[in-house]
């Protein structure tokens, strides 16, 4: 039923814009001051896709506050959102207030102006790895605190601001059916490794990548009804000799053989709006 509403859409949408008109996704998408209504769908895949039916984290919860308000970026499929709800829950849990919860989407997702290449369907999240010391922030506020590293300067070893907590929080993540993958930096990953004496099957999910010292990236697989393409499942393991490899290279970055850029790929603000699933058009320029 809601892919057959999603095409109807397009259709019905597809000359909403002169055909000689064909800007970039970027600035429709992120110029778009609201939602679309209908069933919550999200379409295409997280660097190139859209969502329908966006739901807002509010502002300001119990257990959360949604930082850098003038981004506009406090918007995901209900899936996320309740996700992120119930993750800053199990932060109180865990020994914080709650959560600084970061970007999300946009309100119909789609290429951002600044910034993420990924973050487009909705089911992406940047939680802050700084333990809130308030939840009775400021707008104003939110826009000028900044995040904490939990790594050295290098990211050959943890700082002082990594703790239990921490682990504990992405640990439950993690254990969340509806996670597909968490991105966070390798020094970090490789702590969770060596601390964990449990049940270490979640350590899968958690993926190394740089710049995510500063936050952890949350990302949940498709939800029913939509109409949108997951990444391949992680490889088998948990990770963490992958993880050990990153900082040898770190250390020694002779190690590292250069890999030649790929002269095909663009980052996703440089599409075009054709250059969407076409269902996204539609959602871009929905009334």
């Amino acid at each position: 039923m809601i892919k057959k509403f999603l095409s109807a859409l397009a259709v019905s949408l597809a000359a909403a814009l002169p055909a000689t008109a064909d800007p970039l996704a970027k600035d429709v998408f992120g110029r778009t001051p609201g939602p679309t209504g209908g069933a919550p769908a999200a379409i295409g895949f997280y660097s190139k896709g859209c969502v329908n039916g966006a739901m807002q984290l509010p502002e300001s919860g119990p257990t959360w506050q949604a930082m850098r308000l003038s981004r506009g970026r406090n918007w995901g499929h209900p899936e996320l959102v309740s996700f992120v709800i119930g993750l800053s829950k199990a932060a109180r849990q865990a020994g914080w207030q709650g959560l600084y919860v970061g970007d999300m989407s946009q309100p119909r997702g789609g290429p951002m102006l600044t910034g993420h290449a990924s973050h487009q369907m909705g089911l992406d999240a940047d939680i802050w790895l700084l333990p809130p010391s308030s939840l009775q922030l400021s707008p104003a506020q939110r826009e000028s605190i900044s995040s904490v590293s939990v790594t050295n300067a290098k990211g050959t070893a943890l700082s002082g601001n990594w703790s239990a907590s921490h682990m504990a929080i992405i640990r439950a993540a993690a254990r969340d059916r509806r996670v597909e993958r968490i991105f966070i930096d390798p020094m970090a990953k490789v702590a969770m490794c060596q601390q964990e004496t449990g049940n270490r099957a979640w350590l899968r999910k958690v993926r190394p990548i740089n710049a995510h010292n500063y936050h952890f990236h949350v990302r949940l697989g498709c939800p029913a009804g939509s109409v949108c393409r997951e990444q391949d499942a992680p490889p088998p393991g948990d990770g963490c000799a992958e993880a050990a490899e990153w900082i040898k290279n770190r250390l020694d970055p002779s190690r590292v053989k250069p890999v030649p850029p790929d002269p095909d790929y663009r980052h996703p603000r440089s599409y075009r709006l054709s250059e969407m699933p076409q269902q996204c058009q539609a959602v871009a320029t929905a009334r």
